[in-house]
């Protein structure tokens, strides 16, 4: 102690802030290091290191439950190579304009539907029922007109004037069936007589379809408008518990028009067959559409997970999992939930009530909030009526965040997070409605711990270079 004293007392002002500054850049370096570090693999160096080596030499080897194993491989490349941009689709589950959206906003008093949202609807009513032709028919150019009108009595108007010259005036009972029917009861008795007059148009439209160009666009359009009317029809059925015939209307159009798979009508008959609690049947749908060719949906990947935890979440224990490890069903149930969530990471805190639900919106953004809206207000029951489902979701989908590679511009099984997708949300989604965001990785301890030490560091050698005697005396005192 004598001799350490004395070493001490010997000790010259350069010597401390020499110590200070040296101690200051080696803690900068390791700050730096851990921070490249986290940045290229999404963990803290340090941290890695004391847990594969440290830890097994302290505690001895301890028993792990295999990881996951990934997807192929040609899924992964065929996936990035066909990275697209934010678009926005059209809500295969969307409600009736009248008869919800309309009567959510006289209790609420709140305006379910944004501007963007409701004007892409216009833009698409108008691509799917008009073509260049309707200047020969005067109701159709009406509804021309109609579909373009912002006012909703406007529209309405313009309906019933059309009907006044063309009592068969498809798209105009479409437009009544939409916004001025009040209840679904009404709404469907709209669309079977815009079925009867469509069906009439259709067949016309078909015998003379090779005549012109014109005659084509026109049955391009009487094609849309029949297909329309009868996916809202079975929708119709399904939403008055008429389910095994809603799920036959639409088999029979998929059956009718194979081509038209961009509407995405299997979503609506995954969930008509999930209400039926016909399993099987859904099996088959999956198999068929979640196809490696084929643009993937939240319905898709959450769906096919609802499957596989299907078979194990009743004996599911987290517990018991730790200790004797995932059997190869939970393996599979396991990895299914980590592509559903690496897919769309919103989902799982509507499904586990996390955040509150609002009404779906007419557009949905995939792999956006949006689209996790939208599928958790329809298929949340169907993951309650199976039994440990959310049990098994609650403890396993937050996994899917450490396998994700960092930053968040690369991906795992699907092509990267686009980053443009909060912006799009915020434009579909209500105001009211806090919109999420996709999670981001927290940074470790030891790059706090290594700035903290680094800052701490260079302010002593600054105060060191400032103040050396009132240092000195400190340094020794301490």
């Amino acid at each position: 102690l004598l001799t350490v004293t004395v070493f001490l007392s010997t000790l010259t002002p350069k010597f401390y802030f020499a110590l200070t500054v040296t101690s200051s850049f080696i803690s900068g370096l390791i700050f730096v290091f851990e921070w490249w570090h986290f940045r290229k693999y999404g963990t803290s160096f340090i941290e890695q290191v004391s847990v594969s080596h440290l830890r097994p030499l302290i505690s001895g080897t301890e028993n792990s439950p295999p990881a996951p194993a990934a997807f192929s491989a040609g899924e992964n490349e065929t996936s990035r190579q066909n990275m697209p941009e934010c678009k926005v689709w059209r809500n295969p589950l969307n409600l009736f304009r009248g008869a919800e959206y309309s009567r959510y906003m006289w209790v609420t008093g709140k305006e379910p539907l944004t501007y963007y949202d409701m004007n892409l609807s216009a833009q698409d009513h108008q691509n799917f029922f008009t073509c260049d032709t309707d200047a020969l028919r005067p109701s159709d150019t009406v509804m021309q007109k109609a579909w373009r009108e912002r006012n909703p009595q406007a529209r309405i108007k313009a309906a019933y004037q059309a009907l006044e010259l063309n009592n068969d005036c498809a798209t105009a009972y479409v437009l009544l069936a939409e916004e001025e029917a009040t209840t679904i009861v009404d709404a469907e008795k709209y669309f079977k007589q815009a079925l009867k007059a469509g069906e009439m148009i259709y067949r016309r439209s078909q015998n003379c379809h090779s005549q012109s160009p014109q005659h084509e666009a026109q049955l391009r359009r009487d094609t849309n408008v029949l297909v329309y009317v009868k996916r809202r029809l079975a929708m119709c059925a399904r939403k008055l518990g008429r389910i095994r015939e809603a799920v036959k209307m639409m088999r029979d159009l998929m059956k009718e028009f194979p081509l038209l798979s961009m509407l995405n009508i299997h979503e609506n008959l995954l969930e008509a067959l999930l209400e039926l609690q016909a399993y099987a049947d859904v099996q088959a749908v999956l198999a068929k559409y979640d196809d490696i060719s084929l643009p993937k949906s939240a319905a898709i990947c959450y769906t096919a997970a609802l499957l596989k935890a299907r078979a194990v979440s009743e004996r599911f224990s987290p517990e018991t999992a730790s200790k004797r490890g995932l059997s190869t069903a939970e393996i599979n149930a396991v990895e299914a939930i980590h592509r559903a969530v690496e897919f769309n990471p919103h989902v799982p805190k509507y499904l586990l009530e996390m955040k509150s639900l609002v009404l779906p919106p007419e557009h949905i953004l995939k792999r956006g909030d949006s689209e996790a809206v939208a599928y958790a207000f329809f298929h949340l029951q169907h993951w309650k009526r199976i039994e440990g489902a959310l049990n098994l979701l609650h403890c396993t989908w937050e996994g899917t965040f450490r396998m994700i590679p960092y930053p968040l511009e690369k991906g795992h099984l699907f092509y990267p997070y686009p980053s443009c997708t909060e912006t799009a949300d915020r434009e579909l989604l209500p105001t009211f409605h806090e919109v999420s965001v996709y999670p981001q990785k927290e940074l470790p301890f030891f790059i706090h711990f290594t700035a903290g030490l680094c800052s701490f560091s260079a302010m002593l050698a600054l105060l060191t270079h400032q103040f050396p005697e009132l240092m000195v005396i400190f340094a020794k005192a301490v």
